[in-house]
């Protein structure tokens, strides 16, 4: 390869991870000067209700390229959502388009053979979304383990004269993120005219969990029927408690089957890796010769029916 094609590789991807930085940078930089804005009196801060009006309307009216392209966006989008991360769905698809880019020009470069070179370019295309998984996933379970407290408060605030939206005020008031988010805006949607039910299912959908599904139901039900909420409430904060404790008893009781699990699935696939880099005339076969794509694809389809075996296995309901 010539010096002057490595230089031209090398100059576009420098330039493309500055433009990403640059380009998810420039949000940040935005909400600093419109905070100057405020400050010096050039901008009139809107009222927060007002704010998630406008924001809604925008989202509807708007869509992007990604969006027209590919109808199944939503869903992405929904992750982000309750993910609760600042950034949009064709964003973050760019981000991981350059991403593969950058890891697949760096593979080339570095030597490797050529179809091998858009592995590294895949694994970095998918980093974005591995990250936005994690950020969901570590969300959903603050949420879960902060609920039954948010339970308990709701229902004294019942007990003390307070209305339900009161009280889901004082939660948004009293408890950290993530869960004083979510009430909050709840409180804020009744607030502007939006029937509680609906602002209730609206969470429901922002926040995948199966106790906050109880809560939700528990308040349609008496709000047509009549009943003690405050009872029911903590009747739910119990339940929650307890499977929070008999769920940390299955996992320790699994843990080593978990374990065995990864280290099954991952065996295989680290061998290859190691003979790849060792000695890749003998691993060539697996994809050269009929035989060995037999092999694969067997090898293949029994990792996939071990993993779903092992998942079935130690993934115990609570």
């Amino acid at each position: 390869m010539s010096p002057l094609v490595i230089s031209l590789l090398v100059f576009v991807a420098v330039e493309a991870v500055i433009g990403v930085l640059a380009f998810v940078l420039s949000d940040s930089r935005g909400k600093a000067m419109e905070r100057l804005d405020m400050l010096t009196g050039r901008k009139k801060k809107e009222d927060e209700a007002t704010s998630i009006l406008r924001k809604t309307a925008l989202d509807r009216d708007k869509k992007s390229l990604l969006e027209l392209l590919v109808p199944n966006i939503p869903s992405l989008q929904k992750l982000i959502v309750q993910a609760d991360v600042h950034i949009k769905a064709s964003t973050l698809f760019g981000i991981g388009v350059v991403l593969g880019f950058v890891g697949a020009t760096l593979s080339w470069l570095a030597g490797v053979r050529l179809y091998l070179a858009p592995l590294l370019g895949v694994v970095m295309f998918m980093i974005p979304f591995a990250w936005l998984l994690t950020k969901r996933t570590v969300r959903l379970r603050q949420f879960a383990a902060q609920l039954p407290d948010a339970m308990e408060l709701v229902a004294r605030a019942l007990r003390a004269g307070h209305s339900l939206a009161a009280g889901m005020h004082v939660v948004a008031e009293e408890m950290p993120a993530p869960i004083a988010d979510e009430f909050n805006r709840v409180y804020e949607e009744q607030n502007l005219g939006i029937p509680i039910e609906d602002a209730l299912k609206a969470m429901c959908e922002r926040v995948p969990n199966l106790d906050l599904r109880f809560f939700v139901t528990s308040v349609l039900i008496q709000r047509q029927t009549g009943g003690d909420l405050a009872e029911i409430l903590d009747k739910i904060g119990y339940v929650i408690r307890e499977r929070f404790r008999i769920l940390g008893q299955v996992k320790a009781l699994t843990a080593e089957g978990r374990l065995s699990g990864v280290i099954l699935i991952a065996l295989p696939f680290g061998l290859f890796l190691v003979m790849l880099h060792i000695q890749p005339d003998y691993v060539e076969r697996l994809w050269t010769h009929e035989l060995g794509i037999k092999m694969s694809v067997f090898a293949l389809i029994m990792q996939l029916v071990g993993a779903v075996v092992i998942r079935k296995i130690v993934n115990i309901k609570v």
